[in-house]
């Protein structure tokens, strides 16, 4: 069990500034076109406000925000939230590497985190998007396994979203012990097919874990980097932790929906689930 998940927060939004959507007004693409995805805002409250009440629910008492060195407005929005007397919020920030104009990936995030928050190396703890609105049972389900390493593996199923949109998504290709043997990306049906679990069902990630960090550090760290996203991604760094012989990762099977801030078509949605 753990208290601390780390947030990722870093990324520059390029999905959503790029998406064009009519049915959202001027003022709502605006906020898309320049904040960071996570402050957009649904009645009075940045979309973030509604995952940190979750995770307060989940049980969890440390967040780690990791953020671009740009945060000021982030760290205002958050200090306004008032949950200074629930949760301990701490910032690390994700350099980006001089020859790139954007950050490196949510392994290099991670690693970041790891180098100025050092107990992380030698703790368990949790890691999520800021995008995503984890729920509570989820959260807890993540905080809570007794497992040192773990994913909450998805029910594709019960994901909520457009055929396309989902089919794209990395499936998990487990053994029958729910044992964590690989991620596929881009999968083509033949290998959908060939990945079913027990249950036969398709189980893919939406990107929530849980780490030791004494085991996992050195793979995060040494990230190769992922040949599709020219990025050093969390599954890559997990992939080479699990090839260990000792090591693993538990896929821990879940079935519901987790809405997210991807495009400007998200934003009416979410409107919607939060009003």
């Amino acid at each position: 069990m753990t208290k601390t998940i780390v947030i990722l927060a870093a990324g520059m939004s390029s999905r959503m500034k790029k998406s064009i959507d009519s049915d959202i007004d001027d003022s709502k693409a605006d906020e898309a076109n320049k904040k960071s995805k996570s402050l957009i805002t649904f009645g009075d409250k940045p979309f973030i406000y509604f995952l940190l009440k979750n995770i307060v629910e989940a049980g969890f008492e440390n967040v780690i925000m990791v953020v671009g060195k740009d945060f000021d407005d982030f760290k205002k929005q958050l200090n306004n939230l008032n949950f200074n007397n629930k949760l301990k919020i701490d910032y690390a920030i994700q350099k980006i590497p001089k020859d790139r104009v954007k950050p490196f990936g949510t392994a290099d995030a991670v690693f970041q985190t790891m180098d100025q928050i050092e107990i992380l190396k030698n703790s368990s703890f949790c890691v999520c998007n800021s995008d995503n609105l984890y729920s509570t049972n989820s959260l807890r389900t993540i905080r809570e396994n007794a497992y040192e390493n773990a994913v909450l593996a998805y029910d594709r199923d019960s994901l909520n979203f457009p055929k396309e949109r989902v089919s794209s998504f990395s499936i998990l290709m487990t053994d029958d012990n729910f044992n964590l043997l690989n991620f596929i990306e881009k999968p083509t049906q033949e290998q959908v097919d060939q990945n079913l679990d027990s249950n036969g069902k398709i189980r893919v990630s939406m990107n929530i874990f849980k780490f030791n960090g004494l085991q996992a550090f050195d793979f995060i760290k040494n990230c190769p980097i992922n040949p599709i996203r020219n990025e050093k991604e969390l599954p890559s760094a997990i992939v080479n932790m699990i090839n260990e012989n000792d090591l693993y990762m538990k896929g821990i099977p879940i079935a519901e929906h987790v809405p997210d801030l991807t495009s400007k078509a998200d934003i009416n949605i979410i409107q919607k689930l939060i009003e």
